[in-house]
């Protein structure tokens, strides 16, 4: 799967303020309601944390990765946070969080949802990309960091 796939430029925020990770969680359903008004912004957080509760998605080297299936969702959805300042987010490094990927998935996809978390994670383990990433100017050129192999 190709992250190009899952994002585009519109679902990429620059620098979103959140003081802590469940401001975050409500900043993301709340972003995803702009972009898809069927969305309902309460149960896109509600999924999030209900996943958080297993186990954190905080990836080490200041990303998370969190990710939901959700009903009302028709195709995979990515959207890109850069964080204005980094987070606390029981990451297992114990590091804050800068970058955050999330990915709703379809409560009624059928193929695993593994290989679109592994090609977003991907990208975030080379850290050239995580540091163009952290210093774009634009969602395009983050879009276009992102993407490029």
């Amino acid at each position: 799967m190709d992250i190009a796939d899952l994002l585009t430029p519109d679902r990429i925020v620059l620098d979103a303020r959140a003081r802590d990770k469940a401001q975050l969680m409500g900043e993301i359903g709340r972003t995803f309601r702009r972009l898809v008004p069927a969305l309902q912004p309460d149960a896109v957080e509600a999924a999030l944390m209900a996943r958080e509760q297993l186990g954190s998605t905080g990836l080490g080297a200041g990303f998370a990765l969190p990710h939901a299936r959700l009903e009302g969702v028709q195709s995979y959805l990515g959207l890109l946070l850069r964080l204005a300042r980094p987070i606390d987010f029981d990451a297992i490094d114990a590091k804050p969080v800068r970058l955050v990927f999330v990915l709703l998935i379809p409560a009624s996809a059928e193929a695993s949802h593994v290989a679109a978390l592994a090609a977003i994670s991907r990208r975030f383990r080379d850290q050239e990309r995580v540091a163009r990433l952290v210093k774009a100017e634009t969602p395009d050129l983050a879009f276009e960091i992102l993407t490029d192999n």
